[in-house]
C-alpha cells in the first residue's frame, strides 16, 4: 500500500471540530485553514469542509479555484470524490458553498445517496475540520451542532464579543448542550487574550448559567497578515517561525480538549439526514405526532410556519411589517430582563452591513433617538407641598402678597418660617 492509499483508508469516526464566530471577520477562516494544515503537517488525516454559504473561501486562501463543489453533486453531475482538492501535507479539502444548505433541505429520500457517501470519506479521516458560515443562519448552526467541538473564534473587539455573546445565547436556547471553546483572534498578547476570553465567559456565567472553555490565543502579527493576501498560510512555514508556532500551540491544545470529551459514534453525516427528516412541513409514516403539543413546541411550529411563509413572499413589505410589530407588541407586554435580552440578541442578528450607507445612517440615527427617549423616561417623584413645614397654603400666598418686591429669597424664607411660629 502506498503512502498516499495509507492516509486514505480508515475506518473509525474522526474527531469533528467546527470552527465558528458571531460574524464574518474576526479570522475563522484563516485558523480553520492553518489548524487544519498544522494537524495534517504531523500526518493526520484532515479534511477540510468549506461551510461557509456567503464566501466559501477556504481553498482561495491557498490559491485554489474549485471548479465543483457539493451543489454539482447533489445535481448528480459528478461524484463526492471528484470535488475534493489536495493541499499541501496531504490535507483534503470539500468546497460545499450553496450545497451544505441544498442537502440538508432535500427530502431523505434524495439526500441519502450523498450522505451515504459523505458518511464513508469522514470515516478516512482523523479529523473533520468544518469552517461554518458566521453569524446565526440556520445552516451555521446545524454545522456547530453536528461537531463535537465548537470552537468560536472571537476578537477584542467589543462588537465581536457581543456577536459571539447572542451567538452562544442563541446555541444554548435551541438545546445545545456541550461546553463552547474560546479562542482570541488578533490579540495583543496573552493578557488581552486572557481578558477578552474572561469577559466573555463572565457574561455567559451571568446571563446564561454555563461556562466556556479557554482554548487560547493567536496574536496579531504582520505576518499572518501578509499569509492573506499571498494566498500561503503560516503553517506552510519553517515551524521554527513564530506565526507558525502559534498554530502548533493551538493544535495541541485541541488535542488536549478532544481528549477530554468522549467521541461521538455518529458523523456529520448521520447529522445532516436527521435534520433533513426534521425539516417543518414533512411528514413521514415512522412520525408519530403528540397527541397535545407543548407550548415550546408549537411556538417553533409556528415559527417554523412563519419562516416558509417568508421564503415564498419575501417581497411582501406590509406583511413583514404587520409581524414584525405583532411580535414586538407581544414582547412589550411583559417588559422585564428576558425581554430586552431578547430584543438586543434580535437586533444583533440583523445582517446591518447589508445595507447600504445612507440606510445605514438614517437607521443610526432612529436608534441614537430612541435610546434619548428611552433614557429620558425615568420616573420621577410628583411635586408636592409641604403643609407641615410652610403651613397652610392660603396663608402662605396671603404672606407672599404682603412682602415688599425688593425683598431677598432668604428673607422671604425666614418671613414664612416666623409667621408659622407665630400663628402657632
Amino acid at each position: 500500500m502506498s503512502a498516499k492509499e495509507s492516509r486514505v483508508h480508515k475506518v473509525s469516526s474522526p474527531r469533528t471540530i467546527a470552527v465558528t464566530g458571531g460574524k464574518g471577520g474576526v479570522g475563522k477562516t484563516s485558523i480553520a485553514l492553518n489548524l487544519a494544515l498544522t494537524l495534517a503537517r504531523h500526518q493526520k488525516r484532515v479534511l477540510l469542509l468549506d461551510g461557509d454559504t456567503d464566501l466559501a473561501n477556504v481553498s482561495i486562501m491557498l490559491g485554489l479555484y474549485p471548479e465543483r463543489t457539493l451543489a454539482n453533486v447533489i445535481a448528480g453531475e459528478c461524484r463526492l470524490e471528484d470535488i475534493l482538492l489536495e493541499a499541501d501535507y496531504g490535507l483534503h479539502i470539500l468546497p460545499g458553498a450553496s450545497g451544505v444548505q441544498e442537502c440538508m433541505d432535500m427530502e431523505p429520500e434524495e439526500s441519502f445517496g450523498i450522505l451515504r457517501a459523505l458518511s464513508i470519506l469522514e470515516r478516512r479521516y482523523d479529523y473533520v475540520i468544518t469552517d461554518t458560515a458566521a453569524g446565526l443562519q440556520p445552516a451555521g448552526m446545524h454545522m456547530i451542532a453536528a461537531a463535537e467541538l465548537a470552537c468560536v473564534v472571537v476578537t477584542p473587539d467589543p462588537a465581536s464579543l457581543t456577536d459571539a455573546f447572542s451567538l452562544i445565547k442563541v446555541l444554548k436556547r435551541r438545546g445545545y448542550r456541550r461546553t463552547p471553546s474560546v479562542l482570541i483572534n488578533m490579540a495583543q498578547g496573552a493578557s488581552q487574550a486572557r481578558s477578552v476570553f474572561q469577559r466573555l465567559d463572565s457574561a455567559a456565567r451571568r446571563h446564561l448559567q454555563c461556562s466556556l472553555h479557554y482554548m487560547g490565543g493567536v496574536w496579531r502579527d504582520e505576518t499572518l497578515r501578509q499569509s492573506v493576501l499571498n494566498q500561503k498560510p503560516v503553517a506552510l512555514l519553517p515551524e521554527s517561525d513564530p506565526s507558525c508556532r502559534q498554530f502548533l500551540t493551538l493544535a495541541d491544545m485541541l488535542d488536549v480538549r478532544l481528549s477530554q470529551l468522549p467521541p461521538r459514534k455518529a458523523g456529520i453525516a448521520a447529522y445532516w439526514h436527521s435534520v433533513s427528516k426534521r425539516q417543518p412541513g414533512r411528514t413521514h409514516k415512522t412520525d408519530v405526532a403528540p397527541a397535545v403539543a407543548s407550548p415550546r413546541e408549537r411556538c417553533l411550529q409556528a415559527v417554523g410556519e412563519l419562516e416558509s411563509v417568508f421564503e415564498q413572499t419575501t417581497e411582501s413589505a406590509l406583511l413583514r411589517y404587520d409581524v414584525f410589530i405583532r411580535l414586538f407588541a407581544l414582547l412589550g407586554r411583559t417588559p422585564d430582563n428576558d425581554t430586552i435580552e431578547i430584543i438586543q440578541t434580535g437586533l444583533g442578528a440583523i445582517a446591518w452591513e447589508s445595507l447600504n450607507p445612507e440606510l445605514r445612517e438614517h437607521l443610526a440615527a432612529h436608534l441614537r433617538h430612541l435610546a434619548d427617549e428611552i433614557s429620558l423616561q425615568t420616573v420621577l417623584p410628583e411635586p408636592f407641598y409641604d403643609r407641615i413645614r410652610f403651613g397652610d397654603q392660603k396663608k402662605l400666598i396671603r404672606a407672599l402678597k404682603e412682602q415688599p418686591s425688593d425683598v431677598s429669597l432668604s428673607q422671604l424664607l425666614r418671613s414664612l418660617t416666623d409667621i408659622e411660629n407665630n400663628d402657632r
